[in-house]
């Protein structure tokens, strides 16, 4: 949930019996450790640091030069000249840096999307007793996951907001249409791997919790269901949309960062189709978008912003993270 939330939601959630997680992929290694302190001060539970683990790609201006034609009139229409169109990666992947940080707070688990670190940066994690785990959108990925010694495997299924996890088969163009819905998914992974797996995607309440479980599931990862509780950073925009009837139509989408996530259909995707060829490489599309989503939002637009959302925002409750890791648990 990387630009939706700090460490008082994971705080919240730990609290009351959860695992309260940290997205860390748009921190800077000074507030990566600012917020661990916080964590560790307000909290004696466990909790997790998920981050990204994605190999950067190399720049290209040709691929830049055509991201930035096909949003040239959105610029000219908010009175942004070229200039304004930063550059820059946005997200960056687990790095020895960040496992230094970590190992003065040692969390329980740290967990990946995108596959998996390299080896040494794993053996980093599991020299203070960390749990690892990451996302699988499929069998193939699940199995790859427990022969590397992951703790536990996450099934994400289509319906969950934000990025897709998938990191086989990428290259083939195939990696979209292999994906399946969670309660499609979650059996076959279970079935497939020996270690524990958590359902992912669609999960809102406590009925949909109660059914992983019967399919197998040890556990369960919710995340939309938190967008609009009190400790979320969700913007004002954000809220707006998952309160809306907009929220009931979600697309993935590569426009906002360059690779596949599950948002509320707004404007831009709409205009240039949720998944266009014009996006760079993940995470270098999010340069570009990042002044039109500011000046849009200035004027209370959302047509610019990556609105991420799950297929099943009807948990989304305005109410404290606890009381709603609470009901979620009331099976």
């Amino acid at each position: 949930m990387a630009g939706v939330q700090d460490h008082r939601l994971a705080i919240a959630v730990s609290n009351a019996g959860g695992l309260g997680s940290l997205p860390a992929a748009m921190l800077s290694m000074e507030v990566l450790k600012a917020e661990l302190t916080q964590l560790s001060a307000k909290t004696d539970k466990p909790y997790n640091v998920n981050f990204f683990c994605h190999t950067p790609p190399t720049f290209s201006e040709a691929r830049e030069a055509i991201w930035r034609a096909a949003l040239k009139p959105y610029y000219d229409e908010l009175g942004l000249g070229a200039n304004n169109i930063p550059t820059g990666p946005g997200r960056a992947p687990f790095t020895h840096e960040a496992a230094e940080v970590l190992e003065a707070f040692k969390p329980a688990v740290v967990s990946f999307h995108f596959g998996l670190p390299s080896a040494d940066l794993l053996a980093r994690v599991r020299s203070w007793g960390g749990k690892i785990i990451s996302s699988a959108t499929t069998v193939e990925e699940a199995l790859y996951l427990e022969s590397q010694g992951v703790d536990a495997v996450i099934a994400q299924g289509l319906e969950a907001g934000g990025h897709r996890g998938h990191f086989l088969n990428i290259e083939s163009g195939h990696a979209l249409t292999q994906q399946l819905g969670t309660f499609a998914l979650l059996p076959q992974i279970v079935k497939a791997v020996k270690i524990p797996v958590i359902a992912a995607g669609g999960i809102a309440d406590a009925a949909g919790v109660a059914a992983a479980m019967v399919l197998g599931a040890a556990a369960v990862q919710v995340g939309t269901a938190y967008l609009l509780c009190d400790e979320a950073t969700t913007s004002p925009i954000h809220r707006a949309a998952l309160k809306s009837p907009a929220a009931a139509h979600t697309a993935l989408t590569n426009l906002f960062t360059g690779r596949p996530a599950r948002g509320i259909v707004n404007r831009l995707m709409w205009d240039l189709g949720a998944i266009s060829s014009q996006a760079p490489e993940f995470p270098l599309a999010t340069g570009a978008i990042a002044s039109l989503r500011a000046a849009a939002e200035k004027i209370g637009s959302s047509d610019f912003s990556p609105l991420w959302s799950g297929q099943n925002a009807s948990g989304c409750c305005e109410i404290g993270a606890a009381e709603l890791t609470r009901r979620l648990t009331a099976i």
